[in-house]
């Protein structure tokens, strides 16, 4: 793993105390603004402010928890990276419901039931991977950028509050971005590292000056006592059938955006990346799944993996897993010290919705650059397309999916449920007919340069393959029909078969005449210039050298070469 070089700290890599306490505090600051989703549901369920006070204690703790577990470097549970949960939209429409038929109850138990079964998709990753192709990973992060920025947006004009924002709340929102961006472009070292905490700090400050923190914050503030533990709610736990499909829904797409989470932070950590490591995004699932079953055990909402934390690492380049430590302690401690956490609890909606804004940039960005790293035929390019714009139907037009049958709404909750789900069976269906062996006959008396570059460019596409593999196949490919050609005399025409899976590509030319020397060594100057026979194996070493794997065989008269490049 080679890290890039806008990454300031590596996920190995130990910054030192105040950057880790900065940083946590900036993702504690993030986080904080998720705590609304239990607050809803505990409203629906006609929770007192104590209850509902309750449920956001046991919600640090369990955000605490899986902060941790998914920033295990070893052992069966955690990605290995700073990839932190935060409650979840994803789980909000089926716990709202759940909140009207039985209460908080069967909010806990349907909340279990969906994170047990997150645990168990997380167990079948791996045979399911060619279902999960880098550029459904890409549309998963590239929707989680949107419905970042949509929820940013939503939050700093007030749309569903009980305030629509005014000319005040622009200004807010404005000097606290602008402030963000400006120390992230501008600046250096310790000030770029907190650039995000002191947008905040700026907004808030702008926001107290303005008037904008007015007397009912305060008096939360104040009624709030310095020390509470929280009360778990253990068995207090009820199922109904009737929801085992929207909470379902929710548990496939919270796995969805936590491997698309989890494949961002191994692109973002990795300048040589390829391919996403399904060991690190299985792991990763699961612990988000114990995440959410232990949300449900101790009586508090569902959690999935947070989007905006992981563009905040990317912005300020500290991708160090030490920095979950650091907010566990703050979680833990906002947990028992109430007063503490309720300062981001009352934060200004402009500073909130500036933060996630800011995140949103960098998440979108790196999904669709996981995207465009392969090469993308019509079918892949209707995927994508039709799934992203009808994500993008459900965050802008909302209203419009209102009197949807009851069956189809759990998917029409967010672009986060309908993108990917749709993604997925998209995927599936266009996968059907697809041939992963292609074959094109080279007639020697009739060469075409062009045709050969265009049988690989052709079926690269179709099979989505990566663009700097395919480029090494066409080099190999149409040099070493170039020089068995010129330099071997083959009888007949040449046989190229080319076959392709989700983590191999092999070339196999094949033709009647003597075989064409590979050598693992480059041939001396010397030989080069005094020899046409030194020409030829300086062409088969090169050959040799842009594939990862090289067979030459030679039977009956019949000579074969194998390439092999890894996927």
């Amino acid at each position: 793993m080679r890290k890039p070089t806008n990454i300031i700290y590596g996920v190995d890599e130990a910054p030192p105390r105040t950057v880790v306490a900065l940083s946590a505090l900036q993702h504690v600051g993030l986080m904080t603004v998720f705590l609304i989703y239990p607050v809803l549901i505990g409203r629906e369920a006609g929770a007192d402010s104590g209850v509902i006070g309750n449920l956001v204690s046991l919600s640090l703790i369990v955000l605490a928890v899986g902060t941790v577990l998914q920033a295990l470097p070893r052992g069966p549970v955690g990605s290995g990276f700073l990839c932190q949960p935060v409650p979840t939209a994803i789980y909000l429409i089926p716990s709202l419901l759940a909140a009207r038929i039985g209460g908080l109850p069967l909010v806990f138990g349907m909340t279990m039931f969906a994170g047990l079964l997150e645990m168990a998709f997380s167990r079948a990753l791996r045979p399911l991977r060619p279902l999960f192709p880098p550029e459904i990973a890409g549309l998963v992060v590239a929707l989680l950028g949107v419905a970042t920025g949509v929820v940013a947006i939503r939050i700093t004009l007030g749309i569903g509050a009980d305030r629509v924002a005014d000319s005040t709340d622009l200004i807010v929102a404005a000097v606290s971005l602008a402030t963000m961006v400006a120390f992230n472009v501008w600046t250096r070292g310790a000030l770029r590292l907190a650039c995000v905490l002191i947008g905040m700090s700026a907004g808030y400050a702008v926001a107290v000056g303005l008037g904008r923190l007015g007397a009912a914050e305060w008096q939360t503030l104040a009624g709030l006592p310095w020390f509470a533990l929280p009360r778990p709610e253990f068995g207090s736990w009820k199922f109904d059938a009737s929801l085992v499909a929207p909470f379902a829904v929710g548990a496939v797409a919270a796995l969805l955006k936590t491997a698309g989470n989890v494949t961002t932070s191994q692109r973002l950590n990795d300048a040589d990346w390829v391919r996403a490591d399904m060991g690190s995004i299985s792991r990763g699932v699961l612990a988000d799944g114990i995440a959410t079953t232990l949300a449900g055990a101790v009586g508090t909402s569902g959690m999935n993996s947070a989007s905006g934390n992981v563009g905040l690492a990317n912005a300020t380049g500290v991708m160090s897993r030490r920095v979950a430590y650091g907010i566990a302690a703050l979680l833990l401690l906002f947990a028992v010290f109430p007063k503490l956490g309720a300062i981001f609890f009352i934060m200004p909606g402009a500073v909130a919705g500036a933060s996630l804004f800011f995140a949103g940039t960098f998440i979108f960005v790196n999904g669709l650059e996981i995207m465009t790293s392969r090469l993308l035929d019509a079918r892949k390019t209707f995927v994508i397309g039709f799934a992203f714009m009808g994500g993008l139907a459900v965050e802008l037009l909302p209203q419009a999916f209102e009197g949807a049958p009851g069956w189809i709404k759990p998917l029409l909750v967010s672009s986060l449920v309908l993108g990917p789900i749709s993604a997925l069976l998209l995927n599936a269906v266009f996968r059907l007919g697809i041939r992963s062996v292609q074959k094109l006959t080279v007639d020697p008396a009739r060469l075409d340069p062009v045709e050969i570059e265009q049988f690989m460019e052709t079926h690269g596409a179709f099979w989505g393959a990566r663009r700097d593999v395919i480029e090494r196949a066409k080099f190999n490919l149409a040099q070493s029909i170039e020089t068995i050609v010129e330099s071997c005399e083959p009888k007949g025409p040449l046989e190229v078969e080319a076959t392709f899976d989700e983590f191999n590509l092999n070339l196999r030319v094949s033709y009647a005449g003597p075989p064409l020397e590979l050598p693992e060594k480059r041939p001396t100057n010397e030989e080069i210039m005094d020899s046409e026979d030194g020409q030829l194996k300086l062409a088969g070493f090169m050959l040799r050298q842009h594939a990862d794997r090289v067979r030459a065989t030679h039977h009956a008269g019949r000579s074969t070469i194998l390439f092999h490049f890894d996927h």
